[in-house]
């Protein structure tokens, strides 16, 4: 999850960045640790952020891209302060989670796994979220929420998320 809640810079972060890197550096297995440490102090991995990584742990950046590319917990855009999953399995979906997404999409003036401009929502989805019985069902952040309907679901959103 992510725990920046501040807009800042990459020049703003590189005094942080620069302590991370050096507490890891020469570690074994390092490479993740400080991009996990830098993901949760600046919000995502810009290619800006992954270059001045691989040049302070002094690894090729093609091997840092491999890594942030592979994982999905990585994010190479921005996220929002709250991550909206709307399921779309199977029991979900028959009961009307596209129209959900579909009318989220629109009042947010976003397309699924995209942030608003101020990064207030990240918009995405999920094949299950394991809450059938009350489909159709979204999680945001770790809070499911179930048996919606589209304006019931951006009710909750706008009603209880800052």
């Amino acid at each position: 999850m992510v725990t920046q809640t501040k807009i800042i810079s990459l020049e703003e972060y590189i005094p942080e960045l620069d302590e991370i890197i050096r507490q890891h550096k020469g570690l074994k297995g390092s490479l993740i640790q400080v991009l996990h440490k830098a993901q949760q102090g600046f919000g995502y991995l810009p290619i800006e952020l992954q270059k001045y990584v691989a040049e302070g742990l002094k690894v090729p950046y093609s091997e840092v891209y491999s890594v942030v590319t592979f994982y999905s917990f990585f994010s190479m855009e921005p996220k929002g302060r709250h991550i909206i999953k709307v399921c779309l399995g199977t029991a979900c979906f028959v009961r009307g989670s596209a129209k959900i997404v579909t009318y989220l999409e629109e009042k947010f003036g976003i397309p699924l796994s995209k942030t608003t401009e101020d990064r207030r929502f990240t918009l995405d989805s999920a094949r299950c979220l394991g809450a059938c019985s009350l489909a159709p069902v979204m999680m945001v952040n770790e809070d499911v929420y179930g048996r919606l309907t589209p304006e019931k679901a951006y009710k909750i959103l706008m009603e209880t998320y800052e």
